[in-house]
């Protein structure tokens, strides 16, 4: 059964700024379009940041069961907040789905919420997190599965035909070794799940596994046709997935498919690699083998090669580069904040862009790691006892949120850049990171979640730092996160400190170094001018949204006092000949527009 994610404001462009914009009637388009394209069931989401998402989604679930063409397929109604699945539940008319519950936050409220889909007569989705974080490997999804399986039917009564598992979809081919059996991870737990808890159902996001080729349409899709073809031969039998973007396993191109199952099946350790040649070829470039094989790169300035090789992923040449470019410097540092980072910057731009791929960052962050450990003998040298680190980053996924695989990415990439990463994990509550970044005297702290909750705890944090007098640089990532947020809501409550909004991993870098280097004022000023500025503007905006309701309008009208007024008596009554008076004066005043339409 294909699942239909693109009404879903985290997941589709498109269709947050329809809500955002209060423009319902295109929103629901977007939802019948998922319908006419093959989606046996709609996934919708509200969890933004910036809207009454309980209120939005009544609004929106109202809409789609007065249009026959859409409601004719099941609702499944996707929060992180239960308040908002529960208004959902209200609405929906026939069986509903709730994406979803787990035992993140423990037994009691993970069956107290699964007693509530019961009476509302909802099936559930169940994601593979207990207490101490997400499932990435086989066991630990079936481990995970099996716990609530018993839950849910013994001390619920639950159907298992409406219990839906899902084990997790990561990405990979991401470049770090560790993500490489992600998808074989999930494959494996679909058939054990299946073989030992009868009657239940295996769902996942399928666009997760394909993340890393954010902008490359044909891979992805090759991607996810290929890990279908394996996941539902073992028993998955539901997708979260655009279903108008859904590839047939046996027309796509041959090499292609042997390349994207090398990744999905973890077959070859050069997987990866291989697979980002090819995707070259399908975005229409030149590939990267031949990029490499052509020297004549070789011949540009020193600044220009050492960003020709962190935008490639070349190592061979980067030490003799590093050096000439520090024989040249004034400072060894000087070749890190110049050129090494002004190549970072360029990576940056790319993958921005959807130019480059996660797992090309990656090796974009290690040419970094080894230019820098070229560098740092000679940085030694010249500190007084010679500190080894640029940095020290407190990094932590806030509590209520077990996701951290962007954390992960973004804590290689830093540590590829010498700074020295202290990883609290998931579910890490203010307290603890306040009392690690006292204890260890950290020069930034880093705040990671995926679901819309945690924007709620990032400002309990931020109010926390200030309150306890920190005053060290904050920095905000994770799926659910904005720039508008962050200027709107957390960046008010950190006074003391200085709130900085980091897109994706290949950005963290360039920002982590200005807020330690010798410009971290200039820098900090003009971060804290620009979000004074988002902050106005989303107010203006906000402002001009709001609409009084019928009733005030009426209320508001302009009133007439009757009394005591007198109608003018006519001068004359009858038509009036003026003898004296030219046509093409009065002409002057006439819009002769729409004679002028009819033709002449």
């Amino acid at each position: 059964m294909n699942v239909g994610e693109r009404t879903n404001v985290t997941g589709s462009a498109k269709f947050r700024k329809l809500i955002t914009a209060g423009d319902y009637a295109s929103a629901l388009t977007v939802a019948r379009d998922q319908v006419e394209n093959g989606a046996q069931i709609i996934d919708i989401n509200m969890d933004e940041g910036l809207i009454d998402s309980a209120q939005v989604m009544i609004e929106y679930l109202n809409l789609v069961a007065s249009e026959p063409d859409i409601a004719r397929v099941p609702v499944m109604i996707d929060s992180s907040k239960w308040e908002v699945i529960e208004a959902g539940l209200k609405c929906v008319q026939g069986k509903p789905i709730v994406n979803s519950i787990s035992l993140k936050e423990g037994e009691e409220l993970f069956l107290d919420h699964a007693r509530l889909c019961r009476r509302y007569g909802a099936a559930v989705v169940v994601m593979a997190f207990d207490e101490t974080g997400q499932a990435d490997t086989e066991n630990r999804k079936v481990e995970i599965s099996t716990r609530a399986y018993e839950l849910l039917t013994r001390e619920v009564g639950f159907p298992p035909e409406d219990i839906i598992f899902d084990p997790n979809v990561f990405a990979v081919a991401t470049g770090i070794e560790e993500h490489n059996n992600y998808g074989l991870d999930f494959i494996g737990a679909t058939r054990r799940i299946i073989q030992t808890l009868p009657h239940v159902h295996i769902s996942g996001g399928v666009s997760n596994l394909s993340f890393s080729f954010r902008g490359n349409e044909p891979v992805r899709e090759a991607m996810h046709a290929v890990f279908l073809y394996h996941a539902i031969q073992v028993g998955m039998d539901m997708g979260i997935v655009n279903a108008g973007q859904l590839a047939v396993y046996d027309q796509i191109d041959a090499e292609l498919r042997e390349a994207c199952e090398d990744v999905v099946l973890n077959r070859r350790d050069d997987a990866t690699e291989r697979l980002l040649d090819l995707a070259e070829r399908y975005r229409g470039e030149a590939g990267a083998k031949a990029r490499e094989k052509d020297l004549s790169w070789r011949e540009l300035p020193v600044e220009k090669r050492m960003e020709y090789a962190l935008v490639n992923g070349i190592t061979d040449y980067i030490d003799e580069d590093t050096e000439e470019a520090r024989l040249a410097a004034e400072r060894p540092l000087h070749v890190i904040e110049g050129p090494l980072m002004a190549g970072m910057n360029v990576v940056g731009d790319l993958f921005g862009s959807g130019k480059m791929f996660l797992p090309q960052v990656v090796k974009s962050a290690r040419v970094m790691k080894q230019a820098v450990a070229h560098l740092l003998p000679y940085m030694e040298e010249e500190k007084e006892g010679g500190a080894s680190s640029a940095g020290k980053i407190l990094m932590a996924t806030v509590k209520g949120d077990v996701h951290d695989i962007g954390k992960n990415i973004v804590g290689v990439v830093l540590s590829c850049n010498n700074y020295e990463i202290i990883d609290l994990g998931v579910m890490v509550p203010a307290t603890k990171i306040i009392e690690v970044a006292k204890r260890e005297k950290v020069d930034i702290i880093g705040l990671s979640g995926l679901i819309t909750p945690s924007l709620d705890e990032m400002c309990h944090v931020a109010s926390e730092l200030e309150r306890e007098g920190i005053n060290v640089p904050l920095l905000i990532g994770g799926a659910t996160t904005s720039r508008v947020h962050t200027a709107v809501k957390i960046n008010p409550r950190y006074h003391k400190g200085q709130t900085v909004y980091v897109t994706d991993a290949s950005r963290a870098v360039g920002v982590v170094s200005n807020l330690l280097s010798d410009r971290k004022d200039d820098f900090a000023a003009d971060v804290r001018a620009e979000y004074v500025d988002v902050a106005e503007r989303y107010t203006r905006g906000e402002a001009e949204k709001k609409r009084l309701p019928l009733a005030s309008a009426r209320d508001n009208a302009f009133k007439v006092d009757w009394t005591g007024w007198e109608a003018a008596v006519p001068t004359f009554f009858g038509p009036r000949v003026i003898d004296d008076f030219d046509l093409a004066e009065i002409a002057r005043y006439i819009d002769w527009t729409p004679s002028s339409r009819l033709g002449k």
